[in-house]
């Protein structure tokens, strides 16, 4: 008969089934509760009248006599339907779950079953697992305010839709009425039980109180320690209740608690029910229920003692340890955690030293893991919902860091060496628990049929294991073995059983030991989440934020911070397949909190990074050249009286000197900061990457990312760009900056294993570009404004001059002061360093900022040509009529205007030119390769595009032609007019004219060859026109007797022989067929002569 029963499946599969239901129960409640995720049912107000009449008449509810009243439901039948079922059907769940648990509690009763947690301990542990999960669901049940709306709303939608009422709802209205008070209908259902209840918690009188000891005790037991016992080290871990050593306390707490709260007769006639109940009342405020549900023990143990005749001194009792667990818990739990982190270190460094001892040693583990998660829970359960105390701080732990860390790394070390534990446990289980279990049964003097069958399969299983089937990585399932003991121990737990198991200690001291050896080898991962499992910290986000930040403020915890997200990927074990809904929700807020810890811990060690960054650029920027002149001029006058130092004067510093120390123990703040790197850094060795819900998270790529961001910032930054004052930082020093920082960055590599080199290419291509990927400036688009809105505008105005000599720009002396040296921006090396800061992306970018400009400049010149045309032609016809020409040209307007376009066109070509010739190792039609390279090309490849983009739809290429050869002509006759500048004077020194016309020789070929190539019509042969015209308005200066308006006439001169210098397309020859070169002999000796050589 008693193998019939099937008391061990069924308490399996309740279990199981329980657990599931007090998980649905609970999200149903949160989800009731949340204003967000309230069912759409119950927050539309039409529905109101009829939420409040069904909550006042539940469950009779009258159907046709208040119809008024559901109205609303009548209309909506089907909406109500169906948004009500799942609900409906979750709250028969729990009638199916209680009528299931009732027939097995009672059949159990029946059976009159031995309970003891030190032999049949899976029988035990099931058993009472069982009624807390079903107290834990019926509590929870209570606890949802809108079960009745609910349920009513669906009968009346379901009896207005079908005509009757559902068949279960008289029970299921029932049943919510009769719970309208829980402990006390609980308490009524369990008196027949309390026999058996009370059996099953005594024989945790033994078990509980020794694993309940404060922390002086473990200390002094030296409890964890492989090192207290050196001969002993190699010995296996084991003892007599293994299963025992590593469960965890708050479940035997609950066993306790909720158990003699059901069973409370027990209290008045058992003194050691008594002594257990007041140790568990003691140990702290509160129980977890499930997830973020909890029972405020020492509260729902005095209402129902209030409420029972005789009980007076049980309330006595528990107002003493209420004030108890206030006064002492918290500084007890504060001790225990003080020490399992010291203790936890220890054991991983000695099994991380030597993983050959993660095989005997392996029960050590999983206590450690177990006191330390019992540890977390109590502090996380306790701090959501503080007690008022004298001391608060026993419930805030800034170092909770270092216990999730030390974890961590357990876990990771079981993991990492599990063939290690497979290889020992497999051997153990085959060549020592097969043979003592063999014995065990050969010395039974009687063993029936059934059992005997068992405990024969057990031994073959274990016998015919080998050490080779770890080596070929063969798939271990001991699950059947340990169902099979479990069946054992309920066929040996009931009354006159064949085979008691009371009186075989030994069979169930192998039994137990073996079916632990069995789990390490085929379900570690299960051990160890049943030993660690924290995820409860998922239902206690802002606990767990608050942890985080307590510990990222302590400098010694911050090498343990990397803990809090790697244990967001616990959270994912805590789902159920009965309540799938909740996985959603779970996965978000899992992954909200994973990021914001991995950002706070980026973003501190990146300012750590960056800060270092900072002060070893300062130091760098102290030995830059510019810093030099103070020291130079000192040398100087180093024999002459050194002058005496003013009060108060502070002698400057020089570099270096920042290294010299009298005392080694006085910390800089560099120091300090690669300390805090160092523990930063420390924190990412704990894991490469971890998995959260499917997502696979690398925590050093957000560490990358914040890198990324605030360097991107930084450059700018040191730009010093001021856009009101045009203030900005020359770019040899923005570059000198920018090395200092990657330098340092590299270093960053020694600490942790991140690609920096990917990093610094990532910003500074960016960098290259107009916009960054955050969509902010870069140095490309400050520079381009820069130079374009103060270099090059000034330079327009004349007040900034080209020097070919220099190859640079130079200012003009005027009477206010400028605001920069061009020379100090445009000289060869700081367009080298601007060429290197903005690579071949940003130049050309700049390249088509100044061509924009030169395309306006160009359409306004078209513009004149129109408005001229008439007189250009006839000039162009008669350039060789003198008389002509002169009256001609008094009816000619603009022609200062042209030539000042023309030479802003120049100078813009210049300077590109100087940007484009720092070009180098780089590649990109072939034109447009030369040119990107920064090498010169006869035709400019983006003048050429620059210019054929102008093109219109009106205007044919031969009109463009026309003008083209017009704008020649009037750039011509109009030279002569640049004699009347006094500007115009050539500059020995600059190697060009005052106003920058030596830049129209650039201007007019480039500009030239881009029109007429556009045009496919013969460069050579327009620039040779355009020649001879100049050559014919020029020499008329000479005919004009007026001094005053040939005052720069030579060196107005020197602009033909410019022209011809720098055209691919003109000779010599071909000037002095128009020009004499006399001419150009004399005004060079004219105007060398005035120019006065110093000798210094």
């Amino acid at each position: 008969m008693d193998y019939q029963q099937k008391l061990a499946e069924k308490l399996t599969i309740l279990n199981e089934r329980g657990n599931g239901v007090l998980i649905r129960m609970n999200y149903i409640k949160k989800l009731c509760a949340d204003p967000k995720l309230r069912p759409s049912i119950l927050t539309d107000k039409a529905m109101e009248p009829a939420i409040k009449y069904i909550n006042k008449k539940f469950p009779n509810i009258d159907f046709r006599g208040n119809i008024q009243h559901l109205t609303n439901i009548q209309r909506q039948k089907s909406e109500v339907l169906s948004a009500t079922s799942s609900y409906y059907d979750s709250f028969m769940d729990v009638i199916e779950f209680r009528d299931h648990v009732y027939e097995l509690l009672n059949t159990i009763d029946a059976c009159q079953c031995f309970f003891d947690i030190s032999v049949n301990f899976d029988f035990t542990k099931n058993y009472l697992d069982l009624i807390v999960t079903y107290t834990s669901v019926i509590i929870t049940l209570s606890r949802i305010d809108d079960k009745k709306a609910l349920v009513g709303m669906f009968n009346c939608a379901h009896e207005m839709t079908n005509g009757s009422s559902d068949p279960s709802y008289p029970r299921l209205g029932q049943m919510f009425v009769e719970y309208d008070h829980p402990w006390k209908k609980l308490t009524e259902e369990f008196g027949p039980h309390t026999r058996s209840v009370t059996t099953a918690l005594l024989s945790l009188k033994m078990l509980y109180p020794r694993r309940n000891l404060p922390a002086e005790q473990w200390r002094s037991a030296q409890l964890l320690s492989l090192l207290s016992a050196p001969a002993a080290m190699l010995d296996p871990a084991c003892c007599d209740t293994m299963a025992c050593e590593y469960l965890s306390m708050e479940v035997m707490e609950r066993w306790i608690i909720i158990g003699f709260l059901l069973c409370h007769s027990s209290l008045n006639s058992n003194q050691a029910s008594q002594e257990l109940w007041k140790m568990a009342l003691r140990s702290g405020i509160y129980l977890t229920l499930t997830r973020g549900e909890v029972l405020n023990i020492h509260k729902v143990s005095e209402d129902l003692f209030d409420s029972i005749k005789g009980y007076s001194k049980r309330v006595a009792d528990i107002k003493e340890c209420r004030e108890h667990a206030i006064v002492n818990s918290g500084a007890m739990h504060r001790e225990r955690r003080h020490f399992l982190r010291g203790a936890l270190k220890e054991l991983f460094k000695v099994l991380e030293d030597e993983p050959g001892l993660l095989g005997p040693k392996a029960l050590f583990v999983f206590m450690a893991l177990s006191f330390s998660r019992d540890e977390v829970l109590w502090l996380v359960r306790h701090s959501e919902n503080m007690p008022k105390i004298k001391t608060p701080e026993d419930y805030i732990d800034n170092q909770m860091a270092e216990l999730l860390f030390h974890m961590e790394k357990l876990r990771g070390l079981m993991r990492k060496h599990i063939h290690v534990v497979q290889r020992y446990h497999v051997q153990y289980l085959a060549q020592y628990d097969a043979l003592v279990l063999n014995d065990t049964i050969q010395n039974m003097y009687v063993c029936p049929e059934e059992e005997s069958v068992l405990m024969t399969s057990f031994v073959s299983t274990l016998s015919a294991l080998s050490i080779k089937q770890v080596e070929n990585k063969e798939e271990f399932d001991f699950r059947a073995l340990r169902l099979d003991w479990l069946r054992l121990q309920a066929y040996t737990s009931v009354n006159k059983a064949p085979l008691p198991l009371k009186d075989y200690p030994d069979l169930a001291k192998v039994m137990n030991m073996i079916q632990f050896h069995t789990r390490t080898v085929d379900s570690l991962e299960e051990l160890l989440q049943e030993s660690s499992d924290v995820s409860i910290l998922c239902f206690y986000p802002r606990v767990f934020e608050k942890m985080f930040i307590q510990s990222s403020e302590e400098m010694t915890m911050k090498r343990y911070l990397m803990a809090f997200p790697t244990v967001c990927s616990h959270f994912h074990h805590c789902g159920h397949p009965l309540c799938p809904e909740e996985m959603d929700h779970m996965e978000k807020k899992s992954l909200r909190l994973c990021v914001t810890f991995l950002e706070q811990i980026a973003k501190q060690t990146s300012s750590v990074v960056l800060e270092i960054c900072a002060e070893q650029r300062n130091l760098h920027d102290q030995l830059l050249p510019k810093h030099c002149a103070e020291t130079i001029s000192a040398a100087r006058h180093r024999k002459q009286k050194k002058p005496v130092q003013k009060k108060g004067e502070v002698q400057k510093e020089k570099p270096g000197a920042e290294s010299l120390r009298k005392d080694r123990t006085v910390a800089t703040n560099v120091d300090k900061l690669h300390l805090m790197l160092t523990e930063l850094c420390s924190s990412y060795s704990l894991c490469s990457d971890f998995i959260v819900f499917n997502h696979i998270v690398v925590p050093t790529e957000f560490l990358l990312s914040h890198l990324e961001t605030r360097l991107s910032e930084i450059i700018v930054i040191m730009a010093n760009y001021n856009q009101t004052t045009q203030e900005i930082a020359r770019p040899s020093d923005l570059l000198a900056g920018i090395r200092a920082y990657t330098t340092n960055l590299h270093s960053l590599s020694s600490y942790i294993n991140v690609d920096v080199t990917r990093l610094v290419k990532s910003v500074l291509l960016q960098q290259t570009q107009p916009l960054d990927s955050r969509g902010a400036q870069t140095v490309t688009t400050i520079y381009t404004n820069w130079f374009l809105e103060s270099l090059l505008r000034q330079a327009s105005n004349s007040l900034i001059v080209h020097c070919p000599t220099m190859q640079c720009f130079v200012s003009q002396a005027t009477d206010n002061e400028p605001t920069f040296r061009a020379e100090e921006f445009s000289d060869i090396s700081e367009l080298q360093a601007l060429a290197e800061l903005l690579g071949p992306y940003g130049l050309k970018f700049l390249s088509e900022n100044l061509m924009w400009h030169i395309t306006s400049q160009v359409s306004e010149l078209k513009k004149m040509v129109i408005e001229n045309m008439d007189i250009l032609v006839q000039m162009k016809n008669n350039f060789d009529k003198p008389e002509e020409m002169s009256n001609l040209k008094k009816r000619l307007t603009g022609g200062e205007n042209v030539l000042k376009r023309m030479t802003i066109i120049g100078v813009i070509l210049s300077f590109r030119s100087m940007a484009q010739s720092c070009l180098k190792d780089v590649t990109l039609s072939v034109f447009e390769l030369a040119s990107a390279a920064g090498l010169p090309c006869d035709i400019d490849p983006a003048l050429v595009a620059a210019i054929g983009s102008m093109q219109t739809d009106n205007t044919s290429i031969d009109e463009e032609y026309k003008l083209s050869r017009l704008l020649l002509v009037y750039i011509a006759v109009s030279l002569p007019t640049l004699a009347l500048d006094p500007n115009s004077y050539y500059s020995r020194e600059h190697g060009g004219h005052n106003n920058n016309i030596h830049c129209l020789a650039t201007a007019i070929n480039q500009l030239a060859a881009a029109m007429f190539t556009i045009q496919d019509q013969n460069i050579e042969q327009q620039l040779k026109d355009f020649l001879l015209l100049a050559s014919s308005t020029l020499l008329q200066l000479g005919q004009n007797v007026e001094r005053v308006e040939s005052k720069n006439r030579e060196s107005v001169y020197l602009l033909l022989h410019m022209i011809v210098e720098e055209s691919p397309f003109l000779s010599q020859d071909m000037l002095e067929s128009c020009f004499p070169y006399v001419l150009l002999r004399n005004a060079y000796r004219e105007v060398y002569r005035s120019f006065v050589v110093t000798l210094g």
